[in-house]
Protein backbone atom coordinates (compact mmCIF):
# COMPACT_ATOMS: atom_id res chain seq x y z
CA UNK A 1 0.00 0.00 0.00
CA UNK A 2 1.51 3.63 -1.19
CA UNK A 3 1.43 6.55 1.22
CA UNK A 4 -2.19 7.95 1.33
CA UNK A 5 -3.48 10.90 3.36
CA UNK A 6 -5.37 10.26 6.87
CA UNK A 7 -8.03 11.23 5.22
CA UNK A 8 -8.13 8.99 2.07
CA UNK A 9 -7.90 6.04 4.48
CA UNK A 10 -11.09 4.21 4.95
CA UNK A 11 -13.04 3.64 7.55
CA UNK A 12 -16.53 2.07 9.48
CA UNK A 13 -18.43 2.07 12.42
CA UNK A 14 -18.09 0.30 15.44
CA UNK A 15 -20.55 -2.43 16.18
CA UNK A 16 -20.54 -2.00 19.82
CA UNK A 17 -20.08 1.92 20.39
CA UNK A 18 -21.34 2.74 16.84
CA UNK A 19 -17.99 5.47 16.58
CA UNK A 20 -16.00 5.73 13.72
CA UNK A 21 -12.57 4.36 13.44
CA UNK A 22 -10.44 4.38 10.58
CA UNK A 23 -8.36 1.52 8.83
CA UNK A 24 -4.98 0.42 10.64
CA UNK A 25 -1.91 -1.11 8.92
CA UNK A 26 -2.13 -4.35 11.01
CA UNK A 27 -5.74 -4.88 9.49
CA UNK A 28 -4.52 -4.46 6.22
CA UNK A 29 -4.75 -8.44 5.81
CA UNK A 30 -8.73 -8.92 7.41
CA UNK A 31 -10.32 -5.40 7.06
CA UNK A 32 -13.36 -6.96 5.74
CA UNK A 33 -14.09 -8.90 8.93
CA UNK A 34 -12.52 -5.65 11.39
CA UNK A 35 -15.99 -4.98 13.34
CA UNK A 36 -15.06 -3.06 16.32
CA UNK A 37 -12.88 -0.29 17.00
CA UNK A 38 -10.86 -1.53 20.11
CA UNK A 39 -10.11 -4.66 22.17
CA UNK A 40 -12.94 -3.13 24.90
CA UNK A 41 -15.85 -3.13 22.05
CA UNK A 42 -15.07 -6.10 21.13
CA UNK A 43 -15.23 -7.66 24.44
CA UNK A 44 -18.41 -6.38 25.09
CA UNK A 45 -19.92 -7.29 21.83
CA UNK A 46 -22.44 -4.28 21.40
CA UNK A 47 -23.28 -4.82 24.86
CA UNK A 48 -23.09 -1.08 25.60
CA UNK A 49 -25.12 1.81 25.39
CA UNK A 50 -24.05 4.38 23.00
CA UNK A 51 -23.28 8.07 24.09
Amino acid sequence: MKMRKKSELPSKACAACGLPFQWRKKWEKVWAEVKYCSERCRRSGGKQNAG
